[in-house]
């Protein structure tokens, strides 16, 4: 009988491999702005590439990878993740500009990243586990506990060995990806659709249900992001704390509220409905921005922050269970196109909070309240899904 816990384990080491690839290079800016002179406009262009790089990914899934075969597939973003770790440790000594030894390596590793993200999904709905909603959920835990991993032994790495020890860190990291790549090659992969029965983007495009989870995905990614990528500088404006302590109190704390949220719902979504509990996670994302932006206290204001994690992890993994059951035969252009929207979201939240914020006077209160769209829109999405559902229980009964 094939084991199914280990396609589980190679899954959860895959979302650690994506979790080291977003995470790890933003904690080394300041010291590639100082190393090699590369000015900070071009490095805010690295996280640009890395976002974008995805987004190009997905596109690519949802045309190719049901052609190219999921094993060879997600052995490959191993592979990529793992190279592209180890190029940033050597490529910007090696090229004439440094800055393009960094684009590059940040690009091999945002297409392993790419394909990770759309394919470990779809491998783990396909397994025969009890519960799929649940599963579900677990599995994007370990996005956050890669998260946190990664900027705790990151921060703890150079306070002992100093930040010159970054390209031993990175080599270290990448082992990661390099063991996993066994994994996937030997571990049992099964179809998510059979070959051929998958709908096309075209079939989805005609669905208006499925336009109703494309901005459920677009508004998880945003409610997410805008909070986790402006919580460190949250927490240095408001509080005063160094970059370390804002790090640590406010992304750090923030994928740990975000991964209990999806443990809870692991252990426990057998008893909940997901929709139901969606919802009232959406109410607390809305209560946890207006405490970020409107509260004089900074205390409640990162309190608010922090708890956003929790209000939004059930977001992202619920939407592609129910976008799962809602179209069974959606096959990987479904799970592509639901990626590409959860990072067009996690790319534009943060942008339009910091550009408002900007406009605002530097005021990052006035940026998070006008960050309260994203979930405000992502709970109408989700009553609009509950009717839905509610009349295709009522008709076929």
């Amino acid at each position: 009988m094939p084991n199914y816990n280990k396609t589980k384990t190679a899954c959860y080491l895959g979302f650690i491999t994506q979790a080291i690839a977003a995470n790890f290079a933003p904690l080394l800016f300041l010291k590639f702005h100082r190393d090699y002179g590369i000015s900070l406009g071009n490095i805010a262009l690295i996280s640009t590439v890395f976002f974008f790089t995805q987004l190009l990914v997905d596109l690519f899934c949802a045309k190719f990878v049901d052609k190219i075969g999921y094993r060879i597939s997600i052995v490959a973003s191993e592979v990529l993740s793992a190279a592209g770790l180890i190029a940033l440790a050597f490529l910007p000594d090696l090229l004439p500009n440094a800055f393009a030894g960094i684009l590059i390596s940040v690009t091999v590793y945002a297409i392993g990243s790419g394909l990770i993200e759309v394919l470990v999904s779809p491998i783990v709905e396909a397994c025969p586990f009890e519960n799929k909603e649940a599963t579900m959920s677990l599995l994007h835990s370990f996005y956050c506990w890669g998260s946190v991993g990664t900027i705790v032994i990151s921060t703890a790495f150079f306070a002992i060995f100093g930040m010159n020890a970054w390209k031993w860190l990175t080599v270290i990291w990448a082992l990661v990806p390099a063991i996993n790549i066994y994994n996937f090659a030997t571990c049992p992969i099964v179809p998510i659709v059979e070959e051929g029965k998958g709908m096309g983007i075209r079939q989805l495009a005609k669905k208006p249900l499925f336009w109703v989870s494309i901005c459920l995905m677009v508004c998880a990614g945003a409610s997410e992001l805008a909070m986790a990528q402006w919580a460190s500088a949250y927490a240095e404006a408001a509080l005063g704390l160094s970059k370390t302590f804002g790090d640590l109190l406010g992304p750090c704390l923030f994928a740990v509220t975000m991964g209990i949220s999806r443990v809870i719902y692991g252990k426990y979504g057998d008893k909940i409905k997901l929709t139901s509990f969606m919802i009232g996670s959406g109410a607390l994302c809305v209560t946890c921005y207006l405490m970020a932006s409107i509260s004089a206290n900074p205390v409640m204001g990162l309190i608010g922050c922090i708890f956003c994690g929790f209000s939004v992890g059930i977001m992202w993994p619920g939407t592609i269970s129910i976008s799962s059951k809602t179209f069974p035969t959606g096959g990987t252009a479904m799970f592509a196109l639901l990626a590409m929207a959860g990072d067009l979201g996690g790319s534009i939240g943060p942008a339009i909070v910091g550009r408002v914020t900007q406009f605002a006077g530097d005021n990052i209160r006035v940026g998070m309240r006008v960050g309260l769209i994203f979930p405000t829109v992502l709970i109408l999405m989700l009553i609009i899904i509950s009717i839905s559902a509610a009349k295709t229980e009522k008709n076929s009964v």
